[in-house]
């Protein structure tokens, strides 16, 4: 039981945090549940009062005036009450999943790299969503409930002692049960809310790739690969039904039980004259008032527990350090045209793998075009991903601009560069927000300009739509050369210092191809340009080219110098009739 108390202690201070900012709104649905609970509870009293009225033959107008007033006080506090709950929940929904997408935009690739995407966003929504009810239906539903269940115990005192005794045991009995039913409910909660994003993920990975899976015909294949991840969640959902409906019962014995004593054991103090008819009205009354709220905070703290279930998700991504969280940024760098890059001595393992780069040492002179080749595996695009820190040198160091990378603030480095990625992402949304996302203020003239600079002007000018035309979910909507120029144009536009091209041109063909180097030539004679490439042709005529193989530097010159120097790129280029 010590785990158990253990994590329900750090869940509720979890809670807490998330809630701080909402604390006004919270406290506001308290004193609205407090005044709730003393119109509620002194419904019964009245009724009281009206019955000895009728009985002794008094006037009851002004009894059943208050009466009435009572209840429409209420119902309006019960209703302002539950629209605030409402709000407040929603906006706790919406702050929590703020904080989720600034993390999860802000963590180390080494994070993202070992995690599943859908299970990432299971947790902004599916997760966050549970914590609506925590606010609505959780938290003030059991503050109120005890408050109510608080004040009909001390008015059934006022009322009969026996009847009060007979009462608290019967209650006792039945939501203890109800009590170790709920705390299993977290534990469950965690394994159902896991279970869906494993599903979702599963889900994910094979949208994604939905074109491969139907030309391979692996519909059937993904579809049981899924289902299994289906009846996972299932199963974990139905161990949280069979809890849950343990609770009705529970209750409901709880609430029966109670009543036959108190009528039974009231009726016959009615017939002794103990107690008066209207006596027994309003302690019966009280009783609703005791065992509805009790009710209420068992379904409560139900949905305490489920929330705290999937606020343990949603805590282990926000608990995560961002990428910079342990930069000590000692350095600037410099503001000028073009940087030069310097490899000294570098080795880099992944995480779960061998060593990618040995004692890899070149240098990328300012404002000149430098090209990385080498057989497949070499570790030519790790070499960017270090110049971006997305990994750090396990030895060794990276210059950029004759600082070492590691003292630089990681957004001042990034600033100054662009990179088009092997696979040229294109974002979902339209021409005009893909080029934006490399430099937000660019006006629509400039936008033109790129695309024009590789080819590309036709996607504006053959829509009606122009620069607003939709790209398409991953730019579906377009060919792969065209997703990999807009890519490329996009990095243009920011006009870097530093410029990275991984397989720039891959998916395009020879007019194309000579565009792009016609782009690249014009982006600027002091713009540092670093090319990836193993179609040669596109790199024979670089200021510089750099052979990689097994992580190593084994070669560096012009394509004529290699051709004669080089039997690894003398076969390379063999291969694609360069030579």
């Amino acid at each position: 039981m010590t785990e158990p108390s253990h994590a329900d202690r750090a869940g509720m201070r979890s809670l807490g945090h998330l809630l701080r900012p909402h604390r006004k709104s919270l406290a506001a649905a308290g004193l609205l549940a407090l005044l709730n609970a003393a119109a509620a509870l002194a419904q019964p009293l009245l009724v009281r009062r009206v019955i000895h009225d009728i009985q002794t033959g008094r006037p009851r107008a002004a009894a059943v005036t208050v009466l009435v007033f009572a209840l429409v006080v209420a119902a309006v506090l019960s209703g302002l009450q539950s629209y605030l709950l409402q709000r407040t929940g929603e906006a706790v929904v919406l702050s929590t999943r703020v904080q989720l997408v600034r993390r999860l935009l802000r963590l180390p690739v080494t994070e993202l790299d070992r995690r599943r995407t859908g299970d990432l966003i299971s947790r902004v929504g599916a997760d966050t969503t549970l914590l609506r009810t925590v606010v609505t239906s959780g938290l003030v539903d059991v503050v109120s409930g005890l408050l109510i269940a608080v004040g009909a115990l001390v008015a059934m005192a006022t009322v009969d002692l026996l009847l009060l005794g007979i009462t608290v045991v019967a209650v006792t009995v039945g939501f203890t049960g109800a009590i170790v039913v709920v705390r299993r409910v977290r534990p469950a909660s965690l394994a159902a809310q896991t279970s869906v994003g494993t599903m979702t993920s599963g889900i994910e990975r094979a949208l994604s790739g939905v074109r491969t899976i139907r030309a391979a015909g692996a519909e059937e294949r993904e579809e049981a690969a899924v289902t299994v991840f289906a009846r996972d969640a299932f199963t974990a959902g139905l161990q949280l039904a069979r809890l849950r409906a343990l609770l009705g019962p529970l209750a409901a014995v709880a609430v029966q039980g109670a009543f036959l004593a108190v009528l039974g054991v009231g009726g016959a103090r009615v017939a002794s004259g103990t107690i008066s008819v209207g006596d027994l009205v309003a302690f019966v009354l009280l009783l609703f008032l005791l065992v509805q709220p009790l009710a209420q905070g068992i379904q409560a703290l139900t949905a305490v527990q489920t929330g705290l279930g999937a606020l343990s998700r949603i805590q282990e991504v926000l608990d995560l350090p961002a990428e910079s969280a342990s930069d000590v940024v000692i350095a600037d760098l410099p503001v000028s045209a073009s940087v030069e890059v310097r490899f000294q001595d570098v080795d880099f393992a992944y995480a779960k793998g061998g060593s990618v780069l040995r004692g890899t040492t070149f240098v990328a002179p300012t404002g000149r075009r430098t090209a990385l080749v080498g057989p497949s595996g070499a570790g030519k695009s790790t070499v960017f991903a270090l110049i971006e820190r997305f990994y750090e040198v396990s030895s060794g160091a990276v210059l950029v601009g004759d600082q070492d990378v590691r003292n630089l603030d990681r957004a001042q480095l990034r600033n100054r560069m662009a990179y088009v990625e092997q696979d040229a992402p294109v974002l979902a949304g339209t021409l005009r927000e893909n080029l934006l996302l490399g430099r937000p203020g660019a006006v629509d003239s400039e936008l033109l300009a790129a695309l024009e600079q590789v080819n590309l002007l036709e996607l504006a000018v053959r829509s009606v739509e122009g620069l607003d035309a939709q790209v398409g979910d991953d730019g579906i909507l377009l060919s792969g050369g065209e997703r990999q120029r807009l890519a490329i144009a996009r990095a243009l536009l920011s006009r870097p210092a530093l410029l990275l091209l991984d397989e720039p041109t891959s998916s395009l063909d020879a007019r194309n191809e000579h565009a792009l180097s016609r782009a690249v030539a014009a982006i600027g004679p002091g713009t540092t340009v670093l090319v990836i490439a193993h179609r040669l042709s596109t790199v024979v005529d670089a200021d510089q080219i750099v052979v990689l193989d097994r992580g190593t530097v084994v070669a560096t010159g012009t394509h004529d110098e290699l051709v004669a120097s080089s039997p690894l790129y003398r076969d390379l280029a063999a291969r694609q009739l360069l030579v």
